[in-house]
């Protein structure tokens, strides 16, 4: 039987951090081995709020070779950027005109980062949920990794692909049962550590977007900045490390991390940090992470020591995601009444 097919991609906007990689990343790193996995840098995202046209293609291609790096393989996956394939954009379009309006403005993240904006909200952002109904639906995806900030935007796309183009343009078959256009993904829910909170505040997602530097640890920190974040670490004046206290939350985080990045798991972690205090955990949680970087960050030094190997592996994804998304995308536009 054909494996099922993934579909992944993080925005070139920003260092990636430990929440990428530990939420993300690592496991797609595990599904290319069981799945047909596409992961896509999804630079037409990065634009809906203010950005740098010159740092834009040098993130691009930073977060494309940190795939690679964290342990993504291009004989097993296909790593491509989305700007690189043209039927996201026309995909997107097509969707955009059977897409209610009042969809999308029950977008929770809309409103959030719409209030930020103010004034200088866009177009764009409004409906960049469309946009990832697009990158989802184009390669015909099975499974789509979610976390919990993500589930309205998979809902949608599925809301879109079912109730908008299945229910209404789905040609039929010689005994008149409907052909469906689009494929209606399914979520896939990751396993522990895939929600990696801020080093300065515990109730909230370590994230790209937060204006507080010592608030992540990015996955090109050096040694001695990443020591430096943890030292100053939000913590609490308790004694012993315990998980599953809601009024610790910084120490379920930090606990966490070293049980993740350890390897040791959470029950032998948890015994050995249970009498442990700040001052002996952190340099030890500070080490680890060193330690869990070191690889990645050697992998990603040997692509920007040869430049054209990484072209290499975006040409290549970038022909085979050509092929199926442009097959969905000439399947859309016959069912929705356009000359070939």
């Amino acid at each position: 039987m054909p494996r099922a097919r993934v579909l992944s991609g993080v925005q070139p906007t920003g260092a990636l951090h430990l929440g990428n990689w530990l939420g993300a990343i690592r496991n797609w790193v595990e599904l290319q081995d069981s799945h047909d996995t596409f992961f896509c840098v999804v630079d037409l995202h990065a634009i809906t709020v203010p950005h740098n046209p010159a740092q834009l293609a040098d993130d691009t291609r930073s977060t494309a070779a940190l795939y690679l790096a964290c342990g993504i393989d291009p004989t097993k996956a296909t790593v491509f950027v989305q700007s690189q394939v043209p039927a996201h954009s026309e995909l997107c379009w097509l969707l955009n005109c059977v897409t209610p309006l009042n969809w999308l403005e029950r977008m929770i993240q809309f409103k959030e980062k719409a209030v930020k904006q103010g004034d200088q909200v866009s177009v764009g952002l409004l409906d960049y949920p469309v946009l990832m109904a697009a990158d989802i639906l184009l390669y015909d995806a099975d499974l789509v990794p979610v976390g919990e900030d993500q589930k309205q935007h998979l809902e949608l796309a599925r809301d879109i692909a079912q109730q908008r183009i299945n229910a209404r343009f789905a040609p039929k078959d010689a005994e008149g049962e409907p052909i469906p256009v689009l494929k209606v993904p399914e979520p896939l829910i990751l396993k522990e550590g895939a929600r990696v909170m801020s080093l300065t505040d515990g109730r909230s997602k370590m994230s790209k977007s937060d204006p507080n530097e010592g608030s992540r640890i990015n996955l090109l920190d050096p040694p001695e900045l990443i020591t430096k974040k943890v030292k100053r670490a939000k913590t609490d004046p308790v004694m012993g490390l315990e998980f599953g206290n809601p009024e610790r939350p910084e120490t379920d985080n930090l606990l966490g991390l070293y049980a993740l990045l350890s390897g040791k798991g959470r029950d032998a972690a948890a015994s050995e940090c249970a009498d442990m205090g700040w001052g002996t955990f952190k340099p030890l949680l500070a080490e680890t992470l060193v330690e869990a970087l070191r690889p990645i960050q050697e992998r990603y030094n040997d692509f920007n020591a040869d430049p054209g190997e990484l072209d290499r592996v975006l040409k290549d994804g970038r022909e085979r995601a050509n092929a199926v998304a442009q097959a969905t995308l000439n399947r859309t536009r016959a069912a929705l009444g356009f000359l070939p």
